[in-house]
């Protein structure tokens, strides 16, 4: 055995462990390509007994960097004794906040009870009393994100035989929010007498530790589509009581899940007459379009790109983390900092902002081609080509869903009377940035109504009202699924939709 210290904790090991899933287990750094070493996010400082340094990290690795005795952790193996120092991560700004529709009040619970929204990046959840009353809200980001920074890499994983610890992770962050909630309110754990869990449907794969093999080709049906309720022993809460019934809303399809359901209901769309749009602008870029009685959807694989991943310097929307870009008057750029600190990296709407402003100063033109690469934004935060060119890639992703939704139903901007949009990321950017950089349709900018973290509000909504649960479980069958894979208008818009 030999002893891998890291930041400062000693712990034993076998020779040849990976520095980059022991530091993932041991300090919840992220490991957003799951381990392939491309995101180069698994950075640390080694010194002792590893291995040699590979061409592979002196091409991601900085000069300085590779002086400094910094390395790409999942490239990097223990020989002897080593020590690693690496930043922990931090919770940044997750959006939980959300209106409750109206609804008749006849909870799934009888003292108190918990709503939980799984989200691909982060967990939030909300603690009710019995009449309705919100005793405690609580959110962290979902640690799951060790095994990879989207439900493809942790697909993937989970079928290497990592199933387990897939789900044992995001269960354990579920019974930390209960227990802190719990805490929050006074109360023990096994007074929280229901709940309410919902997450796109890899997720609740992975929670539930169903077999993801059939949403990894095609024809990409789930094996589960859920809308059932089990014993929380049987979810893994261990915090509560076993036999607590703990709901787990219906999903569409293999890549629309309970949470877009669950949005739906948040947003009361369903009760409206005219032509809405909703779209939860995330990882997985889902969106609904609702005219007449009908409703359609589609999933578009948008990638982490504005949820800090696979941008060189991207990162959550925590302390040090640019959120804000303007232009001054006399062209230069200015920003603004979560936590008032020093600049470490940039964040989804930071990175919204910082492209309008290229766009409009000239950095960078309307194919995203940069005049000088990379970009400076702040003293030590840099945008590089490579970073606009996946962006370019997840807004183009974004617009030609919302775009192919609308054509299929033979549809014009104009005859939309909402765009409801969804989501933490969807909370903060600026939206008419958003309309600018082609991120959403422009024309439709004046009619956006943002609903906040809207699937833990329809997933609140699920816990308070049994009627409710009962009508969106006919809804979810009533909707419509458009393939985007082969579809000849997707990739018109998206190939149109490409240019900022």
């Amino acid at each position: 055995m030999i002893t891998i210290t890291v930041n400062g904790t000693e712990y034993k090991a076998e020779p040849g462990t990976c520095l980059g899933t022991f530091a993932a287990e041991k300090a919840g750094i992220p490991m957003v390509c799951g381990g392939r070493g491309k995101c180069g996010k698994c950075k640390g400082r080694v010194s002792g007994e590893v291995s040699a340094v590979t061409e592979h990290e002196l091409g991601i690795l900085s000069a300085d960097e590779a002086k400094t005795g910094i390395r790409l952790l999942c490239r990097t193996y223990a020989l002897g004794n080593c020590t690693v120092e690496v930043e922990s991560p931090v919770n940044g700004q997750i959006r939980s906040d959300g209106e409750l529709p109206y609804h008749e009040h006849a909870p799934a619970f009888v003292s108190y009870g918990a709503a939980i929204d799984l989200g691909t990046t982060t967990v939030a959840a909300r603690l009710y009393y019995r009449d309705g009353t919100v005793v405690a809200e609580r959110s962290l980001m979902n640690p799951q994100r060790s095994f990879g920074g989207d439900v493809v890499t942790r697909m993937g994983s989970a079928l290497s035989g990592n199933s387990a610890a897939l789900a044992d992770s995001v269960r354990g962050a579920i019974c930390t929010l209960l227990s802190d909630m719990a805490s929050d309110a006074g109360i023990q754990t096994d007074m929280i007498d229901g709940a309410v869990i919902t997450g796109n449907t890899v997720m609740l794969h992975l929670l539930t530790e169903t077999d993801v093999r059939p949403l990894t080709h095609a024809p990409f049906e789930a094996e589960r589509l859920f809308g059932e309720t089990v014993a929380a022993s049987d979810a893994g809460l261990s915090v509560l009581s076993p036999d607590t019934p703990v709901y787990l809303p219906p999903c569409v399809g293999a890549f629309v899940g309970a949470d877009t359901v669950s949005s739906i209901a948040a947003s009361g769309l369903t009760d409206k007459d005219g032509v809405f749009l909703l779209t939860d602008i995330g990882t997985n870029g889902e969106t609904v379009l609702k005219h007449g009685s009908g409703l359609l959807a589609c999933s578009t694989a948008a990638g982490p790109a504005f949820e800090g991943a696979g941008i060189s310097m991207g990162m959550g929307g925590a302390a040090g983390a640019i959120d804000r870009v303007n232009v001054l008057a006399d062209g230069s750029l200015d920003y603004h900092v979560i936590g008032e600190t020093e600049a470490a990296g940039i964040c989804g709407s930071g990175l919204v902002d910082a492209l309008s402003a290229m766009l409009a100063t000239g950095l960078m033109d309307q194919t995203g081609l940069l005049e000088d690469d990379p970009v400076q934004i702040a003293p030590h935060v840099v945008i590089t080509q490579k970073d606009v060119r996946a962006a370019q890639l997840a807004k183009s992703a974004i617009h030609a869903g919302i775009r192919t939704l609308m054509r299929t139903a033979g549809l014009e901007c104009r005859d939309v009377d909402t765009l409801y949009i969804a989501g933490g990321f969807g909370s903060y950017i600026d939206i008419v940035n958003a309309g600018k950089i082609g991120l959403v349709p422009d024309e439709l900018i004046p009619r956006v109504c943002v609903l906040g973290n809207a699937a833990l509000t329809g997933a609140s909504l699920l816990l308070l009202s049994l009627p409710e649960r009962k009508r969106f479980e006919t809804v979810s069958k009533r909707i419509s699924l458009v393939s985007l894979a082969s579809n000849p208008l997707f990739a018109d818009e998206y190939m149109e939709r490409m240019m900022f």
